[in-house]
């Protein structure tokens, strides 16, 4: 059965289900209107592969992903919506990989000449660039810079137009890395925030050996969850903001940081899944454009965390609640067995631009009957740690974000005080190993991604904020304090924390070339707050 054919089954049941449902007021704008927790969860589409012969007659793993418009059912209560999703699917349809058995996608381009959400033209890569290119990166993987999914590598529609770093059609992902869950998105420069939100983004799970030999739930017990906030218009369009709540000097205007009010997991609102009374296996991904969430279990049932952003962590850890910032992944066990016949809701303590219905996410069922006996366990040790050589460092380096105004009269968030346009500070050697200090005076968290590496956060220092701004000397205020609970493994977003200066450790090793660093609040990206990261050759 091909994509085409499964989303139009699914839109024919919810039609059904919709026709009985008219007679219920729903205002898609007002999520005080929207009934919560009557649609299922859905399990994303598991792309299959379709195997090639390459020019040395190996067998290859080949995928073929299309970019392109179509319509999607957030809610049986709402009408179909207009979405841009790979294969025409949101979530865009997973590829599940193993390690060292590199994987290789044709990603394709048949998205229409006008985007549908407010475009806005004073931003790098907007100006005179086409409004339907894209370009898809890998997050979290070690790939080689052509594959990576560099925002200038961008291609229109049958490829007729490419950017300036465009390489190649077919993307290579070598798979050199540990087992974990990643997730691609768009990443064109100036709209990375508009095309994540209409609905480009699946995810990517790497396995390896290790995994397998340990018994952890899988198969129907391993759900991947991505959580998204939206909002909607009456009629059931995704709404995104045309300019800032103040006046700008242009429109559209690129908004500081957008907030949903509408909770979106999987692709539904306010789902719900029933489970069985035994063990399941959750990957949890952010793929908000800013809103970030505190988790927690409203039974006060906890949490088992087995991963993190670069895979399996050394030790189960036992958590009451996590953060997730945008981009970030958590990788955890929640044991159902002693709720049998309970109803139990994933809630969200976050009061960044809370709304009402925000601080809910999904309803666990424990309603189905357990299929036999639960035969997974969760063992004292997950995996040996080879992380960084803290004595091997070759160079630290601090770092400071900011933010100006620009001759629009809005906020811009930068690196250094520099442009994406300026030429690349951070130029680590092939191989080598670096301490970075992100050093943030402002009064919000960060979640910064730096592409090609996994780091480990060395831990968080509070420094005197208002002399830093007056002499650039950073004056330390508190102890040192060590990554949080669910941060202690390998991670490639971090949440560079206000008034506090976070040391990370990385290895640049695998690749040479063009990558880049930034923030992962979407809207700050989009306007300045990345910058170009070259990893040089080792004979140069």
């Amino acid at each position: 059965m091909s994509n085409n054919e499964i989303v139009a089954d699914s839109s024919e049941s919810l039609i059904e289900e919709s026709k009985e449902k008219k007679c219920i007021p729903v205002n898609p704008s007002d999520p005080n209107t929207v009934p919560k927790f009557v649609d299922k969860l859905p399990l994303p589409y598991v792309e299959k592969t379709n195997p090639e012969v390459d020019e040395y007659g190996e067998e290859r793993s080949m995928y073929r992903i299309t970019m392109k418009e179509s319509k999607h059912y957030f809610s049986s209560y709402f009408p179909p919506t207009k979405v841009w999703g790979y294969n025409g699917l949101y979530p865009g349809p997973t590829i599940e990989a193993f390690k060292n058995i590199p994987t290789y996608v044709l990603w394709e381009n048949q998205l229409p000449k006008k985007h549908f959400l407010p475009y806005d033209r004073t931003l790098h890569g907007t100006v005179d660039d086409p409004e339907n290119k894209t370009v898809v990166h890998l997050h979290g993987a070690k790939v080689e810079s052509s594959s990576d999914g560099h925002p200038e590598a961008w291609f229109t529609r049958d490829f007729n137009v490419v950017g300036p770093t465009f390489k190649r059609k077919v993307y290579k992902y070598d798979n050199y890395q540990s087992g974990t869950t990643l997730w691609y998105h768009d990443h064109a420069m100036g709209q990375t925030r508009l095309n994540v939100y209409a609905g480009l983004a699946g995810f990517y799970i790497l396995r390896d050996e290790l995994e397998e030999r340990l018994n952890l739930p899988k198969g129907q017990y391993e759900i991947p969850i991505m959580i998204q906030d939206k909002s909607f218009k009456e009629n059931g369009e995704l709404f995104y903001p045309e300019r800032p709540p103040f006046p700008v000097g242009t429109n559209p205007s690129i908004v500081p940081g957008f907030f949903g009010n509408t909770i979106v997991v999987n692709g539904k609102v306010w789902p719900y899944l029933d489970v069985e009374p035994r063990k399941y296996r959750f990957r949890i991904l952010n793929a908000s454009n800013r809103r970030e969430y505190i988790l927690r279990l409203s039974n006060g049932a906890g949490f088992v965390q087995i991963g993190t952003d670069g895979g399996l962590i050394e030790m189960p850890m036992n958590l009451s609640n996590f953060k997730v910032m945008p981009a970030e992944r958590i990788d955890l066990i929640i044991d159902f067995s002693k709720y049998k016949g309970e109803e139990i809701i994933l809630m969200n303590d976050d009061v960044a631009a809370p709304n009402p219905g925000t601080e809910l996410i999904l309803k666990f069922k424990v309603s189905k009957k357990l299929k036999g006996k639960d035969d997974s366990v969760i063992p004292e040790t997950l995996r040996v740690d080879h992380g960084p050589n803290i004595n091997a460092v070759r160079k630290k380096r601090r770092v400071s974000f900011g933010v100006q105004t620009d001759h629009y009269g809005r906020p811009q968030f930068k690196i250094d005080e520099m442009l994406w346009t300026d030429p690349s500070t951070e130029n680590p050697k092939f191989d080598s190993v670096e301490i970075w200090n992100l050093i943030n005076p402002m009064f919000g968290g960060h979640p910064i991604h730096i592409h090609l590496v996994q780091f480990k956060i060395l831990w968080r220092r509070p420094f005197d904020v208002e002399n830093y701004n007056n002499t650039g000397k950073v004056i330390f205020t508190g102890a040192e304090e060590p990554p949080k609970d669910y941060e202690m493994g390998f991670k490639d977003t971090v949440d560079a924390e206000p008034g506090k200066v976070t040391r990370l450790i990385m290895q640049f090793k695998g690749y040479s070339g063009d990558y880049v660093w930034h923030c992962h609040f979407l809207e700050h990206e989009d306007n300045e707050m990345m910058r170009p990261l070259r990893v040089l050759d080792c004979c140069k």
